[in-house]
């Protein structure tokens, strides 16, 4: 896909708040979703129409919650009433009528409305056009009537956006300020106030001198982004991208250019650093110098930057080295004295760096290890499937055992069954793949009223892969997560297209429908991850044994 070009500059524009809640997120989405051809986009994920039906649904509790006191979770009392006066009345909340996309009709609608000093208005649109002829468009979820001063009279309107997140995001209150600057437009007197309601929250109040001059700011850039003759560029970041409808255009692009953002790491901050200092290849990061980069970000960043990025250039597994105080970038003939392909061929480690200690020591081997891996449904915080894979090398076996909580209150058996098949093994290491596994089991026995004496030692033989992974080796690869690990390893999944947020999906699914094969997807999944730490934690061990120094 090639850069989408913008229209003539000046042609009229509309900018809504959706837009500019994207632009704050990513400049590049906002600019495709206005200029870039639709059949470029990727079909919504499983997880993705998930979120924005429990988004809606999260919504739409909110406002049935006026009409009904009390049926708003275990407060007892919808959060939309403490905003209210004494005496404001929400039922019916009125809203426009209007038809569809007719912002004009909606946006009047909405004025009379408000001329007639209607206490609660949902769905109602905020419409203004800038001196420059830009037309704003604002869709806050509710305007309450709140004592005040405006041209409609001795009231005026205060937005409130009712949003899924737990958070008061920067986005979200960059949004909120939005309404509240349209309203201020409308009603000739700024709010207030702003208001947002979250999940499992009550309402939370965004502070408008903070957030307007901030949301000004964005504004004018998101108008001159969107002015330009080209999309800006290409950026892959891996928590944000990974959801958008854009991102297999974006990928197929950073990997045609060799993008530094694929090397890990390098954050969107930190890439601006990197510009400023002229380096923007992976090429020029793998020469740069380590003191250079030590200045900006700090000598422990600045040597895993040169590294991963010499470790992608050549293709090689570096050993990680401890970090010593900034020095100049060895050349990278000297460096390959301490480096390796997956082969596992042996090297010697490079002399001017101390390893880490232990490399060796931090990976236990037994006679049997077991492979854990969870799959959980966080909206009912429950982990419903808690996968063991048994290595017994003694018998050359390898089982796995899936405890499986087909309901909900199922929960606490599976606990049980998991710490009777633990114990069966008490030597055994216990591998995982991040700090769920043990956050999970602490929760798990906490709740469930394990014995302390009976936790601590079974905390003390899990062995997290990924931190040892981090800590022993640069790898070449665009990800340090299981998935892109193992599959540089050639592991594969078998059912390749199914992720952790779609077992979500899935296991939502089972408990709709109780179809049995989504039970057997989510099981292999997990069964999977399972073997993909063994693969991993094998491979690690057998090169750390080949090519680590055994002492410091």
């Amino acid at each position: 896909m090639s850069n989408p070009q913008s229209p003539i500059p000046n042609e009229a524009m509309l900018l809504t708040d959706e837009l500019l809640l994207y632009y704050k997120r990513c400049r590049r989405r906002a600019f495709l979703d206005y200029y870039g051809d639709p059949s470029q986009k990727d079909p919504p994920q499983d997880f993705l129409l998930k979120l924005r039906q429990d988004s809606s649904a999260h919504r739409q509790a909110i406002l049935k919650s006026t009409e009904y006191e009390g049926s708003y979770g275990s407060a007892g009392e919808s959060p939309l009433l403490s905003l209210l006066p004494t005496g404001a009345n929400l039922t019916p909340i009125q809203t426009p009528n209007y038809g569809r996309d007719d912002w004009q009709a909606g946006a009047q609608a909405t004025w009379e409305l408000m001329q007639q000093g209607v206490d609660c208005i949902a769905k109602g649109l905020l419409l203004r056009q800038t001196v420059e002829g830009v037309t704003l468009l604002g869709s806050p979820d509710l305007l309450l009537k709140q004592p005040g001063h405006s041209i409609f009279g001795d009231w005026m309107y205060v937005p409130v956006s009712i949003k899924f997140g737990r958070r008061a995001k920067a986005d979200y209150q960059i949004i909120a300020a939005f309404h509240a600057h349209l309203l201020a437009e409308i009603q000739g007197s700024l709010p207030s106030q702003a208001w947002l309601i979250l999940r499992r929250q009550n309402a939370y109040s965004v502070t408008l001198d903070k957030w307007l001059p901030l949301m000004q700011a964005e504004l004018a850039d998101c108008i001159q982004t969107l002015q330009q003759p080209q999309a800006p560029e290409v950026f892959i970041s891996r928590q944000k991208c990974g959801l958008c409808h854009w991102h297999s255009s974006c990928y197929a692009i950073a990997q045609s250019q060799k993008h530094i953002s694929l090397i890990p790491g390098v954050t969107p901050k930190r890439y601006q650093s990197l510009q400023e200092l002229g380096i923007t290849t992976v090429e020029s990061l793998a020469q740069a110098e380590i003191s250079t980069l030590a200045y900006e970000f700090g000598s422990e960043v600045g040597f895993n930057l040169v590294q991963q990025a010499q470790s992608i250039q050549y293709n090689r597994v570096i050993l990680r080295q401890r970090v010593e105080p900034a020095r100049e970038t060895p050349p990278f003939d000297r460096l390959t004295e301490s480096e390796n392909n997956a082969n596992g061929a042996g090297i010697n480690s490079y002399s001017e760096f101390q390893p880490s200690m232990g490399y060796t020591d931090r990976l236990p081997q037994a006679s049997v290890e077991l492979f854990f891996d969870i799959e959980a449904q966080p909206d009912l915080n429950l982990d419903y499937l808690l996968g063991i894979l048994v290595i017994d090398r003694s018998t050359n076996t390898e089982t796995f055992h899936p405890f499986l909580a087909e309901h909900p209150d199922d929960e606490a058996l599976i606990w049980q069954q998991f710490l009777e098949l633990v114990w069966l093994y008490p030597d055994a290491p216990i591998f995982h793949f991040s700090d769920y596994e043990v956050e999970t089991v602490k929760r798990l026995a906490k709740l469930y009223k394990t014995p302390f004496t009976q936790l601590q030692p079974l905390l003390s033989r899990f062995v997290d892969v990924h931190q040892q992974v981090m800590s022993t080796v640069t790898l070449p690869v665009e990800s340090y997560s299981l998935k892109h690990l193992a599959r540089w390893l050639g592991f594969e999944w078998r059912d390749a297209a199914v992720t952790g947020s779609q077992c979500v999906c899935l296991y939502e699914q089972w408990l709709t429908t109780g179809d049995r094969t989504v039970l057997e997807i989510i099981q292999r999944y997990n069964e999977d991850d399972c073997r993909a730490t063994y693969h991993l934690k094998d491979w690690l061990c057998g090169f750390l044994q080949a090519n680590a120094p055994t002492s410091a």
